[in-house]
């Protein structure tokens, strides 16, 4: 198997715009409405819950099953992750610790580009949070979980998704480095280094990507989340 072909698929895969795609059925320019944003919390203002939460899980979705694919494909020394898919092992490449990993890494980053710059509405797209989600649920479930108690609770102190959304993201390279050390890996050196890397560069492209956000935090006109009221 050509070692490009997962990053390849993760790209494409994450360029899909679900978010335009889903409100353009309905007869509605995202882009044209509410922040402008084709992500999730933006779908979920503009068209409802029902197409805001059909939005979060296929962007999930988008991020999960390339790397699930990216992290069956590529092996190392007969390790197997307990998220691979035994039935893609008769497909596997055996490869170098640091090369398996980092082409793992690559796939998931590369489902997170596509989202964030889809080449299908020129280079433009989301801010990656959900994407990103779906590539942490392969790669670090259980990290994913001490992140969604991060969100939850910035979320619900202050009703900024943008905040929780920003707070989650840089929490992760502390979360990542946590886990090496609490599971022995970082005393004997056989902690994810790749995987650390990609934490930060995720934090980073989503503090850039909520760049606006914080512009309006800073300006006092950044938008809450409130239900709708009944009429």
């Amino acid at each position: 198997m050509p070692l490009w072909i997962p990053p390849v698929f993760a790209f494409l895969a994450g360029s899909i715009p679900f978010g335009l795609l889903i409100a353009k059925a309905k007869g509605v320019n995202i882009r044209e409405h509410g922040s402008g944003n084709i992500g999730a919390t933006n779908v979920l203002r503009v068209m409802g819950k029902k197409y805001g939460i059909t939005c979060l899980i296929l962007d999930l979705l988008k991020g999960l099953i390339p790397t699930l694919l990216g992290i069956s494909l590529f092996k190392y020394d007969g390790h197997s992750s307990p998220m691979a898919i035994e039935a893609l092992s008769k497909y596997a490449v055996e490869l170098p610790q640091l090369t398996a990993q980092i082409l793992q890494i690559v796939t998931g980053l590369a489902a997170i580009l596509g989202h964030n710059y889809s080449p299908w509405i020129g280079f433009k797209g989301g801010k990656g949070i959900a994407t990103s989600g779906g590539v942490l649920i392969a790669l670090m479930p259980a990290g994913v979980v001490i992140l969604l108690i991060v969100w939850a609770v910035l979320f619900f102190t202050t009703k900024y998704v943008s905040i929780a959304s920003i707070g989650a993201a840089l929490s992760l390279p502390i979360v990542t480095i946590c886990g090496s050390a609490f599971h022995g890996k970082l005393a004997n050196g056989t902690w994810n280094k790749p995987l650390f890397v990609f934490s930060i560069i995720v934090a980073l492209l989503a503090v850039w990507r909520h760049r606006s956000n914080i512009v309006a935090l800073k300006n006092g006109t950044e938008n809450k989340f409130s239900k709708k009221k009944k009429k």
